[in-house]
Formats: structure tokens, C-alpha cells, sequence
């Protein structure tokens, strides 16, 4: 990097920032040396189109045994019959898995359903500002414009109306269901999404995007005995590089001829092997019984974090969490999600804003997740050092909406040069300095 200081200078900072902050971003993980080793190797300078044994480019002969050597490690680290399931490792990213599944799967105007996005859904599961599924963000994207969205939504508890979702479905013709989400912090009854979809002959696919390390734990219900088609990312709680598979059932798609085509040619051209690569080195970690205490230490960081944080008088979502992942409303303290993200940033506390079920415009709550302060080490003794540190910030993001009546995001930001702010903050690097 010395010929390039200024890009070296800006790297540097950001690792200062993630070495220094909480990161409780609920997406966002530590990966490990030998994931950052594949992602730089030498496989990043080698095209490989199509799969292994009828690529479009000579010289693929290793390129195909750590592809193979990827989708046996995907089916071996969820336990799954090979003669059964199959996987495509070479989706870009959870978004681009998903989308592959819809172009695969379903014509222009076909009906799909997923959790409506205000309520803890995903983009990619439907999401159209001016349908049913509509929300506050004012754009449409393409599972929402080019498929007839028709989201199902959480009870006044914030937990999955499989009771409404069911009267809905008769009927109705729904070609795909999705299950899962990426805010929605309690378990899902996967055989109960099986039955509503075969009242209507529908796809059943689920995303587990947020909770794979828990289903290939074991930690959670596991969607591989009821659903057909199972997407999901490779970081977040699994811990290794931005990458996605894409697992199907052998039965529902025959030698994968429709996932595969749908990804290659279908949307992406030339794989990236050396995310492939890396996959296949976290699937091995995942494996081992270090890596399902791992998991465990995760779910009980993020319990520990719910009843801290409702000992603070903060209203979580479902009142707790399956999961990694947790809600905070916070309407109870007069605050959007916006204001305490700023004032969390400002004292090196990364969350991001995020809708509640009932929010109808803007954010009124904030997302939390226990990955990556799990990796760095914290255990359930630092979750309430974490949940005094982000009260205080919230009572500071009070006192400065209390005093000055400030209508705009970048005015409130304006007023986050105190000290009792810059004392926080260096409070919290203190602290995270010890792991």
C-alpha cells in the first residue's frame, strides 16, 4: 500500500474504527485471516463461466475442484443428503440468490408473498412502495415491480399471523412464499409454512440469510425438512466472506437445471472464485463443535442484551429474541431511529435505524445484533456494559431534543460535538480496547 497513501491512510482508519467501536450492525461480522487470504489469493485473476467440467475458458482444472469442493462442504455443514440437495455456490450475493430463485421460478406477474418489509421482511422478498407490501422508502424494487407482491405481516405482538396468513392464501393463487426476514427476531415455524403452501401449490422457499450459523448448529428450527428451495448469505452469523448459496431439492430441480441457468447466463456472468474459495474454508470452521459454541455464545449474548436493555425501560419487539437479532421501539423515549443511530455513530456505537411493525412513515426503532461482539470475545457479563452505554447515549439524544426543538436530522447532528459525547466515546474505545 505504500504507493498508494492516501487509499492506505483511509483503509487504516476504517480498521481503527472497527477495532475501536461496538458493532452492532445485526448483518455484519468479523471474518477470519484465512477468508481475507482466499478473497486476495490469486484465483481473483481467473475467469471461469459456467461449472465445473463445462466452463466457457481453458484452464479451470483447480478452479473446479475448490467449486465442488465448496458445494460438498455447503451440503456436509447443514447435513444434507447429497443424493437429495444440491447447492449453486456462485450467487454474488443474498440478493442476487434470491433473485435468481424468482427469475427462475416465476414469470412476470406471478404472485409471491414474503414478510412485508415494515415488518421485518427483506427488499429482494417482494418489497413495492405502491402495492400492498408498500412502505416509507420511496423507490420499488424488482421483486416488487415485476411480480404481483402480496405480503403477509407480523400479529400486534410482532410475531408471524400464520393464522391470517392462512385465510389468505386459499385461492389466491400464490406461485412463491418466502419465509424468513432480515429484522424479524423470533424462530419460524417452517412445517406450519409448509401446510399453508400446500393449500395453494406454492413454492416454498426460505431465507435464512441472518440465522444459517443457528440452523447448522442445530440451535435452530431447520428449514431443510420442509422447504424447496433455501437461500442465504455466507457472512453475517456463518462468519465468512459476502458471498451466497443457493440450496434446492434434487426432486424439484432436476441436475439444477433452473437455478444454475438462472444464475449462469441468467443474471451473472463469470463466478468469483475467490469468494467461492473462501466459502469453502468458513464451511470447514463451520463444522466444528468450536464453532457451534460460537453460535451459542451468540444467542445468549443476545438475551443477555434484551433483558439489560429492557431492565432500562426499553421496549423490544416480541419482548425478546430467538435469535441474534433485536428490535428496540422507541417511540416510549420520544426518539426515531435516525437520531439515535447519529448519536450512536458519534460515540462509536454502530447500529442501524430500522421500521417497527406499526411505523407507517420513517423509522421509529433501531436494529441490534450480537455476531459481531461475539467474535470479538464479549460474553453476557459485557451485555449490560454495552446496554449503559447506549442508554446514556439515548438520554444525551434526549436532552439535545428536549433543548433545542430541532426538526432536521442534520441539524440535530450539528449538536453532536459536546463533551459529555466525546467522554462516552472515549469511554467505549477504552473498553473495546480490551478485546
Amino acid at each position: 500500500m505504500n504507493q498508494d497513501s492516501e487509499l492506505y491512510n483511509l483503509i487504516k482508519k476504517e480498521e481503527e474504527r472497527q477495532r475501536y467501536s461496538i458493532e452492532l450492525i445485526a448483518s455484519e461480522n468479523f471474518t477470519s485471516q484465512g477468508v481475507l487470504e482466499c478473497l486476495g489469493s490469486c484465483l481473483t485473476n481467473k475467469y471461469s463461466e459456467g461449472y465445473p467440467g463445462k466452463r466457457y475458458y481453458g484452464g479451470n482444472q483447480f478452479i473446479d475442484q475448490i467449486e465442488n469442493l465448496c458445494i460438498k462442504r455447503a451440503l456436509e455443514a447443514f447435513h444434507l443428503n447429497p443424493e437429495k440437495w444440491s447447492c449453486n455456490v456462485q450467487a454474488y450475493s443474498g440478493s442476487i440468490a434470491n433473485l435468481a430463485v424468482l427469475v427462475g421460478f416465476c414469470r412476470p406477474n406471478d404472485r409471491i408473498m414474503g414478510l412485508k418489509l415494515s415488518h421485518g421482511g427483506h427488499l429482494t422478498h417482494g418489497y413495492n412502495k405502491g402495492s400492498f407490501g408498500g412502505g416509507s422508502l420511496n423507490f420499488t424494487t424488482f421483486s416488487g415491480s415485476n411480480y404481483k407482491s402480496e405480503p403477509y405481516e407480523v400479529d400486534k405482538d410482532g410475531f408471524i399471523d400464520y393464522d391470517a396468513l392462512e385465510k389468505r392464501i386459499q385461492n389466491n393463487g400464490i406461485k412463491l412464499i418466502i419465509c424468513g426476514g432480515s429484522a424479524y427476531s423470533r424462530d419460524i415455524d417452517y412445517k406450519r409454512f409448509r401446510r399453508i403452501a400446500d393449500i395453494c401449490g406454492a413454492i416454498l422457499m426460505a431465507d435464512i440469510s441472518h440465522i444459517n450459523a443457528f440452523i447448522a448448529t442445530g440451535l435452530m428450527n431447520n428449514p431443510f425438512e420442509y422447504c424447496d428451495i433455501v437461500t442465504t448469505t455466507t457472512h453475517k452469523s456463518l462468519r465468512g466472506p459476502r458471498s451466497a448459496i443457493i440450496f434446492y431439492r434434487k426432486f424439484f430441480d432436476i441436475h439444477g437445471n433452473i437455478i444454475n441457468k438462472a444464475i449462469f447466463p441468467g443474471i451473472q456472468g463469470g463466478p468469483h472464485q475467490n469468494q467461492i474459495a473462501a466459502v469453502a474454508y468458513q464451511l470447514r470452521e463451520v463444522m466444528t463443535p468450536e464453532f457451534k459454541q460460537y453460535a451459542q455464545m451468540i444467542l445468549d449474548n443476545a438475551k443477555e442484551l434484551c433483558k439489560e436493555l429492557i431492565k432500562l425501560d426499553y421496549q423490544i419487539v416480541t419482548g425478546g429474541t430467538d435469535c441474534h437479532l433485536m428490535l428496540i421501539d422507541l417511540r416510549n423515549k420520544g426518539l426515531t431511529g435516525s437520531r439515535a443511530e447519529k448519536i450512536l455513530e458519534a460515540v462509536d456505537i454502530s447500529v442501524n435505524k430500522n421500521t417497527i411493525p406499526s411505523d407507517t412513515t420513517g423509522t421509529s426503532g433501531i436494529r441490534l445484533g450480537t455476531c459481531a461482539v461475539t467474535t470479538r470475545g464479549l460474553k453476557q457479563e459485557h451485555m449490560k456494559d454495552i446496554a449503559l452505554f447506549i442508554d446514556r447515549a439515548i438520554m444525551i439524544a434526549i436532552d439535545i431534543n428536549n433543548t433545542y426543538k430541532l426538526e432536521k436530522l442534520e441539524d440535530f447532528c450539528k449538536c453532536l460535538d459536546r463533551e459529555d459525547i466525546n467522554q462516552l466515546r472515549n469511554e467505549v474505545r477504552e473498553f473495546m480496547s480490551q478485546f
